[in-house]
């Protein structure tokens, strides 16, 4: 396998090692909201019905994404527990991409998820994807009391 190209985003699988900037991202970006410490990633990649990506620019992680699959048989539903773009890289597609691998890996059933409801760059991004709000979940953020929308997707007709 080749080295990326300098300057190029490159996607893989989010690893323990990550933790620690990933707790350094979530508190950079959500600092008002109750941000996941680095063990709260840790934890989460041990658990085989979850699937987190990492955004790599030149070795470096940028962003970070995660979602669960519920329930133990089909038909499945499907949770996004978090996406954060480092701050100085944000405006290029990279949030994009990584909610494109959260979606493939939910691809045969509804998807899920709450967003502040004062986060227009986000909120444009879900619905621009397909997502639809179905409710508010009041006071949801236990830092700020902020509150959510909660929005689904439900998966691509193929024919």
């Amino acid at each position: 396998m080749t080295d990326p190209q300098p300057g190029v985003v490159v996607l893989d699988a989010l690893t323990r090692a990550d933790g620690a900037r990933c707790g350094e991202l979530e508190a950079l970006l959500f600092p008002g909201d109750d941000p996941w410490p680095a063990r709260a990633f840790v934890e989460q990649l041990g658990a085989p019905q979850n699937h987190y990506v990492a955004a790599r620019l030149d070795g470096r992680l940028v962003g970070y994404a995660g979602a669960a699959r519920l329930g133990v048989r089909p038909p499945f539903e499907y949770e996004v527990h978090t996406i954060g773009v480092d701050p100085a890289q944000q405006g290029r597609g990279i949030g994009r991409r990584l909610l494109a691998d959260l979606l493939a890996f939910a691809a045969d059933g509804p998807t899920f998820l709450e967003v502040r409801t004062d986060n227009a760059a986000a909120l444009a991004l879900y619905q621009s994807v397909g997502f639809v709000t179905v409710g508010v979940r009041k006071r949801y953020y236990p830092g700020s009391r902020a509150d959510a929308f909660t929005m689904r997707r439900d998966p691509e007709e193929t024919t």
